[in-house]
């Protein structure tokens, strides 16, 4: 009798279905295709993400604004007035203030404060030449002395007589914001306070600036 031959039967998947080589590389390109748009979208975030940042770097940061220069509180020593004369002389100590509210410092040259009596020259002061840091004041303290000698032909007698003393103070400050230690923008700024003294109390009446 005939010996039966065994035959070996490869396994059958046991959904009686077996996947082709065809099958297992479109599988495979389906699977990079979905990692591609994945990597695209982050990218698309990403960029959109960054004009947003850059945006608002560019509002606010990176925006250059003009510096403001005050005089502060005034302390006063002495304050002599004479109607008759008419004439009056002061004393007195201030602080000169360089408000930078820039994202840098501000670099600025030495420049001088005038006070005036009717657009006429009655005292001056320097400023001397230095930095504010970024979003910050830089104060500085200043004695000034002031006298009308130098007056003629004005009203200062009858404004003598009233017990107040209006005077002006001006000033032009000029330098440079420094951003990101590579930009540097050109700013001035310009001083303009009104002063009021109480001559009868020998005090600050009042202080305004703009």
């Amino acid at each position: 009798m005939a010996e039966k031959t065994n035959q070996a039967y490869p396994w059958a998947p046991a959904n009686g279905y077996q996947r082709s080589d065809a099958e297992s590389l479109q599988s495979a390109d389906e699977l990079k295709r979905k990692k591609r748009i994945k990597l695209a979208i982050y990218v698309g975030v990403f960029i959109v993400f960054q004009i947003i940042v850059i945006t608002v770097i560019s509002l606010t940061v990176m925006k250059v604004k003009t510096p403001k220069v005050r005089l502060g509180n005034i302390d006063v020593q002495e304050l002599n007035s004479v109607p008759a004369t008419p004439s009056f002389d002061t004393k007195f100590t201030t602080q000169i203030k360089v408000k930078n509210t820039n994202w840098g410092p501000y670099k600025f040259d030495a420049s001088t404060v005038t006070f005036l009596y009717q657009g006429a020259a009655v005292g001056q002061v320097v400023i001397p030449k230095s930095k504010a840091g970024m979003l910050s004041t830089k104060k500085m303290n200043v004695e000034v002395s002031l006298s009308s000698s130098a007056l003629s032909g004005s009203n200062l007698g009858s404004e003598l007589s009233s017990g107040v003393l209006t005077l002006n103070s001006a000033a032009k400050v000029t330098g440079k914001v420094e951003l990101m230690l590579i930009m540097k923008k050109k700013k001035s700024s310009t001083m303009d306070c009104t002063i009021a003294f109480d001559l009868s109390a020998k005090k600050l009446k009042s202080l305004q600036c703009k």
